[in-house]
């Protein structure tokens, strides 16, 4: 009788097969099964920072051409900022902060730290690019903010996933921008409120996906609303375009998943290539 061993001589080539190879096939043993309230849900945060990007856009090109103040918008912002900071710690009642070990007063020093360092430098950040050409100027934002959207933590276990990049090209591009601005007070005000929707924004938007879903459901609507009604008042076909990218993502995506985990076909039997469970590191020495 056949055995599937190496070391014994037996009546068969070494490519020899019983009809007992075939018993030990397994057929998507660690295919992970999606439902699709759970793709969708997940989507939520692909939505968010598409919409982040586009509200941060929006309220650049307000005050590019005169419509939106500074000094509106700081106050619209200072405002905000203050409510977010409270609901985040009512979100989890201050656990988080307890868990962290940080006061508010640090977090007071560092809010402070921040604006006066950004005020002090805005009129160097309002002449940083004066040499370089207002379409270079766009190229290169939309290719930062493009790259923010590519290397963000959406939350997948990935190599390419970065925080720092992604928030890095976030700034770069917000420091571009303001750049174009029309005085120093502009550019502090667009840098302070990129910080915020960058930086801050996705925070908040984490801790409301883990303690309260629906809350961060909601949210998530009411800013993608918010992100269509305001680019809406500057370009309807780019609304209309805008609002079938969320769409096609929120829910034409996630369908598409579900239906291709359908095809998959991963076999796995003996002839497998062997895994190596041992710790080895102690030969590399």
């Amino acid at each position: 009788r056949w055995q599937k061993v190496l070391y014994e001589r037996q009546p068969f080539p070494d490519n020899y097969v019983d009809q007992r190879f075939l018993e030990e096939l397994r057929k998507n043993v660690r295919a992970r099964q999606y439902r699709y309230r759970a793709v969708v849900f997940q989507s939520g945060a692909v939505v968010q920072q598409l919409c982040s990007v586009c509200v941060f856009v929006v309220t650049w090109w307000y005050m590019d051409a005169g419509l939106l103040s500074p000094q509106g918008l700081f106050g619209v912002a200072l405002v905000s900022s203050l409510l977010g900071y409270v609901l985040f710690d009512a979100v989890d009642g201050g656990a988080g902060r307890r868990e962290s070990g940080r006061t508010r007063w640090a977090d007071l020093k560092s809010t402070l730290v921040f604006a006066a360092f950004t005020y002090g430098f805005s009129p160097v950040l309002k002449t940083l690019t004066e040499s370089i050409s207002t379409d270079t100027i766009y190229a290169m934002s939309a290719l930062m903010l493009l790259g923010h959207l590519i290397f963000f933590d959406y939350g997948a276990n990935a190599a390419i996933v970065s925080s720092t990049l992604s928030l890095n090209m976030s700034i770069f591009a917000s420091v571009c921008l303001a750049s174009r601005l029309p005085r120093s007070l502009h550019a502090f005000v667009m840098v302070t409120f990129a910080m915020q929707i960058f930086a801050l924004w996705p925070m908040l938007q984490k801790k409301l996906k883990a303690q309260t879903p629906q809350c961060y459901v909601g949210v998530t609507v009411l800013f993608a609303l918010a992100a269509l009604l305001g680019l809406a008042t500057i370009s309807s076909v780019g609304a209309v375009l805008f609002a079938s990218l969320l769409l096609a993502i929120s829910c034409l995506c996630p369908y598409c998943l579900i239906r291709l985990q359908l095809l998959k076909d991963n076999i796995h039997g003996p002839w497998d290539e062997a895994e190596i469970k041992e710790d080895l590191s102690r030969f590399l020495m």
